[in-house]
């Protein structure tokens, strides 16, 4: 589903990430870890077409998208939520899904409302739809930033710390309807500090360090692993 090759960027003389190599398979749930500065949102910004990549290749379910523009990435199947949320505060949950559907996913307006009604019952929005996004609480604000992305009917969907600043419970609802996402056919990728949420659903956990990936595999391997708790904890 996804390939990464040799994929490089840096900031002037600041190398943020360097010469990654790393397969998505479709139907996987992978998550990856790192701690602050690794690179994770960098990584997942050069996936969504939001910063080009310095040296590299990025295939897509067999395409080269590295020179593609971020809304073409989107209308072949690519969706990404944000670590920090991106609502357009102004307009109803129900807009700013419509929205995602129109210019997202290239759907007409009739379709899109349609799509716009299925993605908020999907994730528990849909008694929400009239009110401003700007007056939702947190967890309502990630839902709908989950919305967002699903109404553009992704194959790949891109998860950025979806579930920072949530409670326990609220953490633990998140991750089912991200589970019933990944049921659905749906191949994830989910950056994420929250390890328990991680554990729950991923098949593979890859941590990433110093620009590039330093243990991947079975969660129970990788966090178990020397150099990731040095890259956690210090030497």
């Amino acid at each position: 589903m996804l390939e990464l090759a040799s994929l490089s960027r840096a900031f002037g003389g600041l190398v943020v990430i360097s010469q990654v190599d790393f397969k998505v398979e479709q139907g996987e749930i992978v998550g990856i870890l790192g701690p602050n500065g690794a690179g994770k949102t960098t990584l997942f910004n050069m996936i969504a077409g939001v910063l080009p990549p310095s040296a590299g290749r990025i295939v897509f379910a067999g395409t080269d998208i590295t020179q593609l523009r971020a809304w073409d990435r989107c209308r072949l199947g690519i969706g990404r939520t944000y670590q920090i949320p991106k609502p357009f505060t102004h307009m109803s949950v129900f807009e700013n899904v419509l929205a995602a559907a129109v210019h997202g996913g290239k759907m007409s307006l009739s379709r899109a409302k349609q799509e716009a009604e299925a993605v908020l019952a999907r994730v528990g929005l849909a008694h929400r739809a009239l009110v401003p996004a700007g007056q939702l609480a947190l967890l309502d604000t990630k839902q709908l930033e989950l919305a967002k992305a699903l109404a553009l009917r992704p194959r790949l969907l891109l998860l950025d710390e979806i579930a920072g600043g949530l409670t326990e419970a609220e953490c633990d609802a998140l991750v089912g309807k991200i589970r019933e996402v990944h049921k659905s056919g749906v191949t994830i990728v989910w950056i994420e500090h929250v390890i328990q949420a991680l554990r729950q659903v991923v098949t593979r956990l890859a941590v990433l360090s110093g620009g590039n990936f330093i243990a991947v595999g079975a969660p129970a391997d990788v966090l178990a692993d020397r150099r990731v708790k040095e890259a956690y904890l210090g030497t």
